[in-house]
């Protein structure tokens, strides 16, 4: 069949998105043809449309991982879902035979992609997915407000419960309360009990950082986070750190922590090759651990959270699929605070 969609055919800036009608092939075995309402931003998108030299594509590469629509069509032995259903799509594809993935780690799979980073995207009418990849949206939860959450919600669980085992004896440092990892791992955080120490770019940014949950807001562009780190914790330092941002901001965080504490590392939006001295980690017996992700049933476990909204979507910016030069120049230029959300309207 065909469809419109947003595509691209090479890298660079917002200008290589263009619209066009492609082809999509019909649903295969085990597949389910998904009629797209909204698509989420993700710092991926930007990564992936300026390229990255160790990903292939497959042109017309369309981007976009963060998912939801109704169910348009099954493929032969699809299960679980019914034409017309209300689907969250899982945004991690993997194998679904090796040992991780028998054992509910999919996201350790050596074949594990991304939808928009190394597989197709959901930029586009229509996607089609496995059926082990959709999850059946709650009622009440509108398609803008979930698209807002399947790739936040798994990095930000997997990272703030896995790999930080956060709980309310804890003080985490959350930073860039606006990004969409952020904005749930302070309320994930929250929920746990810990007390919540976020940074932000701008003053203009401390009140939202403070409504989503953070208990303690520093404005990194004017205030050195690792002193006020200190200083609020009675120069003990922070439990736990978030960070996404990488280069100077994960050295900084190293310093930041308390002894015996840990540093969970998401991303490297500003750098991947910090300097540490080696000397904090070790005397200091600081863990560094690295989170990707997180499997399919992080997200089934966190959806009831977010069907009772204890978990909310922070939503900051919300276009039509065909202005997505928009969307990335706003989220490239830090114009946001939350998701920047798509919706798919034909």
């Amino acid at each position: 069949m065909k469809m419109q969609a947003m595509v691209l055919d090479r890298h660079g800036g917002p200008e290589v998105l263009e619209r066009r009608e492609i082809e999509l092939a019909d649903p295969g075995p085990r597949e389910v043809r998904v009629k797209v309402a909204a698509v989420a931003m993700n710092h991926m998108d930007l990564w992936i449309r300026r390229g990255l030299p160790h990903i292939k594509h497959e042109y017309p590469h369309r981007l976009g991982c963060d998912i939801v629509g109704t169910v348009d069509a099954l493929g032969p032995g699809a299960r679980g879902v019914s034409a017309g259903d209300r689907v969250m799509v899982q945004p991690g594809l993997s194998c679904g035979v090796c040992a991780a993935c028998v054992a509910g780690r999919d996201n350790l799979c050596k074949q594990y992609r991304i939808h928009g980073e190394n597989a197709q995207g959901g930029y586009a009418e229509y996607i089609n997915v496995p059926d082990a990849n959709l999850l059946a949206l709650p009622d009440g939860l509108g398609f803008v407000d979930a698209a807002a959450m399947p790739l936040c919600t798994l990095t930000a669980w997997q990272a703030i419960i896995r790999k930080g085992k956060v709980g309310p004896q804890h003080t985490v440092l959350i930073h860039a309360a606006g990004s969409g990892v952020s904005s749930i791992a302070i309320q994930i955080a929250k929920l746990l009990g810990a007390r919540v120490i976020s940074t932000v770019g701008s003053p203009e940014k401390v009140q939202r950082a403070r409504e989503i949950g953070a208990d303690e807001v520093i404005v990194y562009t004017q205030q050195d986070f690792v002193a006020e780190c200190k200083r609020l914790t009675a120069k003990r330092g922070v439990d736990v750190v978030l960070d996404h941002v990488g280069g100077e901001v994960f050295e900084k965080s190293v310093l930041a922590t308390a002894w015996g504490g840990r540093v969970v590392t998401v991303g490297a939006t500003a750098g991947y090759a910090p300097n540490i001295d080696l000397r904090h980690v070790f005397f200091r017996q600081i863990e560094i651990l690295g989170s990707t992700m997180g499997s399919k049933g992080d997200l089934a476990e966190a959806m009831p959270l977010i069907a009772d909204r204890r978990i909310k979507p922070v939503v900051g910016m919300v276009l039509p699929l065909w202005d997505a030069r928009t969307g990335h120049e706003a989220l490239e230029n830090r114009r946001v605070f939350g998701k920047v959300v798509f919706e798919v309207n034909t």
